[in-house]
């Protein structure tokens, strides 16, 4: 390990970042290095420039992952090499805000049905039942599933620990999966031969639900986030309220979960328009649909 990285390594673990975050920033500013063939301590403010314009023109890289690299990328100049603000050339792609496409309760249980082993349905579940994130599922222990109906998410995003309800049929699921493969200490353990036990990597749970999609004949963009944004649309059509379903999510504030709001179609279809009321006629008995010229 470089001196460089071994410094960023700590100043990370000092700010007690995540260990998903902190590997996505230590590759982040490896590849950006490998980009240049250059060791990272001797790249500049240009170097910045011409590289995001990469990441963007080139790459064509989703905006939320050329943020991603922008924050690591700002972090090891500003936290591990010292520089000022005013000697780094980064800002951050404007983000186009897009509602995300969610599952109809039909295409989650068509989903489920589908998974390609037993554990891989009762992941699937899980996640469904929970609207736990990914990396939170990996990292359930077997101690965090209380019998009397609740999971306990230890750590979760941004360090916070919080509480998730646990329906009677997801208990049931999860009792007959414990009796069946006797997970020690992780939940939901890697099988892959080690002295101790490991969980499940984040690709494990990734491959469950894409292979699962493809099975369904679900053409949608599925991925396990996207359960989770099913789950609380669905939450939230079967009347719980908005504040519980962000406890529920974990988001720190509640305009994040407003977004629901606009995913609902129950809340959607009870809107009274105003036009409802308006004294006026449709197009009339001989309706004139041919423009004016200038209009």
């Amino acid at each position: 390990m470089t001196v460089l990285r071994k410094r960023m390594l700590e100043e990370l673990q000092r700010r007690r970042y995540s260990p998903e975050t902190i590997r996505l920033y230590l590759t982040a500013v490896q590849q950006f290095a490998n980009y240049f063939r250059k060791r990272p301590g001797h790249l500049g403010p240009e170097h910045l420039r011409q590289y995001q314009l990469y990441l963007l023109n080139e790459r064509k890289l989703a905006v939320g992952s050329v943020i991603a690299r922008t924050s690591a990328l700002r972090f090891f100049f500003l936290k591990v090499l010292r520089r000022s603000y005013r000697e780094i050339d980064l800002v951050y792609p404007k983000r186009p805000e897009r509602l995300p496409v969610i599952l109809s309760e039909e295409e989650v249980a068509r989903l489920i049905e589908c998974a390609s082993t037993s554990y891989h349905r009762v992941i699937l579940m899980t996640l469904y039942g929970t609207g736990l994130r990914r990396e939170e599922l990996c990292r359930l222990k077997v101690t965090d599933v209380d019998s009397q109906r609740v999971i306990h998410v230890r750590q979760g995003k941004g360090n916070k620990d919080r509480d998730v309800t646990l329906s009677p049929k997801l208990l049931e699921v999860l009792r007959a999966y414990w009796k069946w493969r006797k997970p020690k200490t992780y939940l939901f353990p890697s099988y892959q031969r080690k002295r101790s036990e490991q969980p499940i990597t984040s690709k494990t749970v990734y491959y469950a639900v894409r292979e699962a999609a493809r099975r369904a004949g679900i053409h949608k963009k599925v991925s396990p986030h996207l359960l989770r944004h099913s789950w609380a649309t669905h939450l939230l059509e079967r009347g719980t309220d908005l504040k519980t379903i962000q406890m529920l999510l974990g988001h720190f504030n509640l305009e994040a979960t407003t977004i629901y709001l606009h995913l609902s179609q129950r809340h959607l279809q009870s809107v009274n328009n105003p036009i409802e009321a308006l004294p006026i006629s449709g197009l009339g008995d001989k309706p004139n649909l041919r423009p004016r010229k200038g209009a």
